[in-house]
C-alpha cells in the first residue's frame, strides 16, 4: 500500500504581532478553517528552517524544509535557479541572480521594479547584453524581475552581496558588492545604470506611473549545484507546482517532475484554484505532491499586511481545502503546510526565527487541538532544530 502525500508552501507566511490586525499575525487574523481543522486532527510545532549562521534566504530554506541539510548542499541561490532554465555550469562559472530594481533618492525603492513585465525586463536585458563586451559574460532571461548573470574564469569565492529585497529603503552605497571581483559586478551595475535611464521600456513606464528600473542588482551567486535524487533518498516520487524558478530549479536537481498551472505568476495574483486543481490531478500520478506559493512572501516584501492575510485565504480556500479533501479518498495519507521562512510585513524583508508546521493524516497524532499559528505551533513544545529532518520524520512517522 502506497501512502499519498501532500506538502504545501506559502512562502514567507509567517509574521510578528502586526498593529493593523490588532496584535495578530498574518495567521492568526486570516480566515482559515481548512489549516484549523488540519491543526486540530492532527499536529503543529516549529521547525528551524534556517540554519544558525546561514543566510535567511528561501534558497536555504527550500532545499531545508525539502529534507537536504543546506551546510552541506548549499552552494548559492543562482544555481538553484540556473538549473530551473536548464543552464549547464561548467566548473569555471560564477552563476548571479540580476534582478531589475529601482531606486528612489538612493535607496532601494523596489527589488522588482514594480514586478516588471518578463516582455520588458527582457528588451532591457538584450540591451545590455548588447553594451557588456566582456566575453565571458553571458546573460539569461528569467520571469519578470528574476534574470540570470553567467561570469567565467573569475574567483568570485570572497565576493559578498546583498539581497535586495533585504535592503528595501536602505541606501544601496552600502550594499554594493564587495571583496575581490566586485569591481567587476559594480562596473556593470553602473553600465546598467545609464543605459536603463532613457530607455524607451523606462520612458513608458514612467509616463504610466509605473517604477522604471533603475539597474540591475547582482547577489546570489555560486557554482554548479548537485542533490541526491529525492526519489532515491527518501522513496516517494515526486511532482512540484510553482511559478518560481528557485523552487523550480530544486525540483529539477530532486528529479521531481514539474507541473506547469496557466496563471501561476508568482505574486498575489496568480492563479490559486489552478494550483489546487493540478494538485489534486497530480496525486493520481505521483506518491508527493509539493506546492510552493510564492504570494505571502511577495505582500511581506511590499509591506503590506493585507494583501498577506488574503493571500493566504486564498492559499487555504482554493489549495490547503481541496488537497485535504483529496487525500482523505486514499488508504494511507499525509498532509504537511509550512511556510519556508518568516517574512514580516514590518521589516519587509526575511528572517531566520523557526516557522510553524502543521501535519496530519495516517498515524498522525495530535497533541493540542489549537487553530493554526505561530503562537499554537511554540504552545505544543514540538520543535525541530535541524530543519532538515521534519522531511524524514513527515515521511516515515
Amino acid at each position: 500500500m502506497s501512502t499519498k502525500y501532500v506538502i504545501i508552501v506559502p512562502d514567507g507566511a509567517a509574521d510578528e504581532p502586526i498593529d493593523l490586525f490588532d496584535g495578530k499575525t498574518a495567521l492568526q487574523a486570516a480566515h482559515i478553517p481548512n489549516l484549523d481543522a488540519i491543526a486540530k486532527a492532527g499536529r503543529q510545532g516549529l521547525v528551524r528552517t534556517i540554519p544558525k549562521g546561514m543566510p535567511a534566504g528561501s534558497d536555504v530554506a527550500q532545499m531545508c524544509l525539502l529534507g537536504y541539510d543546506p551546510r552541506q548542499y548549499y552552494t548559492g541561490r543562482a544555481p538553484l535557479e540556473a538549473a530551473a532554465q536548464g543552464i549547464r555550469l561548467g566548473p569555471e562559472d560564477w552563476v548571479f541572480r540580476c534582478n531589475m530594481v529601482t531606486f528612489a533618492d538612493g535607496q532601494m525603492a523596489d527589488h522588482s521594479a514594480g514586478h516588471i513585465s518578463s516582455d520588458e525586463a527582457g528588451t532591457l536585458l538584450d540591451a545590455l547584453k548588447e553594451a557588456v563586451t566582456h566575453e565571458n559574460v553571458r546573460f539569461y532571461r528569467g520571469v519578470s524581475y528574476r534574470h540570470l548573470c553567467v561570469i567565467s574564469g573569475v574567483d568570485f569565492s570572497k565576493v559578498r552581496t546583498t539581497p535586495p529585497h533585504d535592503i528595501l529603503g536602505k541606501r544601496v552605497s552600502r550594499y554594493q558588492p564587495k571583496g575581490r571581483g566586485a569591481a567587476l559586478l559594480r562596473e556593470m551595475m553602473d553600465q546598467s545604470q545609464r543605459l536603463f535611464a532613457e530607455h524607451d521600456v523606462n520612458r513608458v513606464r514612467k509616463d504610466l506611473g509605473e517604477n522604471p528600473v533603475s539597474s540591475i542588482w547582482l547577489w546570489g551567486q555560486g557554482q554548479r549545484a548537485l542533490l541526491d535524487s529525492f526519489r532515491r533518498r527518501f522513496g516517494p516520487r515526486g511532482a512540484a507546482i510553482t511559478a518560481v524558478d528557485l523552487v523550480r530549479g530544486i525540483a529539477r536537481l530532486l528529479h521531481f517532475d514539474l507541473i506547469e498551472v496557466e496563471g501561476a505568476t508568482g505574486f498575489v495574483d496568480t492563479n490559486y484554484a489552478g494550483k489546487g486543481h493540478a494538485a489534486v490531478r497530480a496525486l493520481d500520478d505521483y506518491d508527493l505532491v509539493f506546492v510552493h506559493i510564492e504570494a505571502p512572501d511577495e505582500a511581506g516584501h511590499a509591506g503590506n499586511a493585507e494583501w498577506k492575510k488574503h493571500a493566504i485565504e486564498q492559499i487555504d480556500k482554493y489549495i490547503v481545502g481541496p488537497a485535504y479533501e483529496a487525500l482523505q479518498q486514499y488508504e494511507s495519507w499525509r498532509i504537511l503546510v509550512l511556510p519556508d521562512h518568516p517574512t514580516p510585513v514590518e521589516i519587509r524583508g526575511h528572517v531566520g526565527e523557526p516557522v510553524p508546521f502543521v501535519m496530519a493524516g495516517t498515524g498522525v497524532h495530535g497533541v493540542l487541538e489549537l487553530p493554526f499559528c505561530e503562537e499554537s505551533a511554540r504552545e505544543t513544545g514540538f520543535y525541530i532544530e535541524q530543519g532538515h529532518e521534519l522531511m524524514e520524520y513527515f515521511l516515515k512517522i
